[in-house]
């Protein structure tokens, strides 16, 4: 299992692929974070449109939290949404 990932038999106990996965990502609000991630999880879906996302920054403004909802096929394309969400600078915390 990779660090701070949920195990594969967990998402696939408690979904029902294909289902609509809440992502959260928090980080700094630096460089485009926002479409950066969306780019990410385009790109690792090979998706011709964004998904469903909402941002909001937090109240001092140091941070940002990025709220994605795509239509995923598996628990493991789960997982490679995440690994490739992990690879982002200024990515804090995926949830």
């Amino acid at each position: 299992m990779l660090e701070g990932l949920p195990p594969l038999e967990l998402l696939e106990a408690t979904h029902a692929f294909p289902c609509q996965y809440t992502f959260k990502v928090i980080g700094r609000p630096e460089n485009h974070l926002i479409g950066r991630v969306i780019a990410a999880v385009r790109l690792e879906l090979d998706a011709d449109a964004e998904p469903p996302f909402s941002s909001r920054h937090s109240s001092g403004g140091k941070h940002i939290s990025i709220t994605i909802e795509p239509v995923l096929n598996s628990a493991e394309q789960v997982l490679d949404v995440y690994r490739r969400l992990q690879s982002l600078e200024g990515v804090l915390m995926l949830l």
